[in-house]
């Protein structure tokens, strides 16, 4: 995500917006389901990269649950935070800035992947593919919907239907294993529905 409108929503909103995900990293029942399937992909002591992690708080779980973790944000504010808050330890970096190969047993990329335009979509699939070792897990979340647009604070958004998000990763090498629907009140204050889905290479 390079998008300066959006990421200077991230700067300017980074401290409310570690505080309200850090409570909802502690409740979300839905959202620890999603992580204990993507823990189900992954080998013992796995390798997981938190792609667009933010402020740390689901990087910090994946740690917690004895799995090594690295971060990447496009955001040194939201990456400063992580360091502050989980001693995390987090490359600021953009997609495109992702060139590893075979190098990791697991990607988790949650909301992060829809401040992309839609065009690069596929791109970013293929560069996580290729960054993935062979069967490795992903975890990606995104808002349904059709098309692109800005919420009220600016920020950018590419939205997906199910059907359509399942395609271009089959077209990456992906293997949907579940897929989860579900709406929640996110920084704009607006309840938007989302589809979670997990994935193997």
């Amino acid at each position: 995500m390079s998008d300066k409108g959006t990421l200077a929503v991230y700067a300017a909103a980074a401290g409310e917006y570690a505080k309200r995900f850090a409570r909802v990293a502690e409740s979300d029942v839905d959202q620890f389901s999603d992580l204990a399937a993507f823990f189900e992909l992954l080998p013992d002591n796995g390798l997981v990269l938190d792609l667009g992690c933010g402020p740390g708080q689901w990087a910090a779980k994946i740690r917690e649950a004895g799995y090594r973790v690295e971060g990447m944000d496009a955001s040194p504010e939201m990456a400063a935070l992580a360091k502050e808050r989980f001693d995390l330890d987090v490359t600021v970096g953009v997609f495109e800035d992702l060139d590893a190969s075979g190098v990791f047993d697991g990607i988790w990329a949650n909301f992060s992947l829809l401040h992309a335009p839609k065009a690069a979509m596929p791109e970013h699939l293929n560069r996580i593919h290729r960054a993935l070792k062979p069967s490795g897990a992903f975890h990606i979340g995104t808002k349904l919907g059709e098309g692109e647009d800005r919420d009220h604070l600016g920020r950018f958004y590419s939205y997906y239907q199910a059907e359509e998000l399942t395609v271009l990763l089959e077209e990456a090498g992906f293997t949907v294993v579940r897929k989860r629907t579900g709406s929640a009140v996110g920084l704009a204050g607006s309840k938007d529905t989302f589809v979670i889905l997990t994935a193997h290479g």
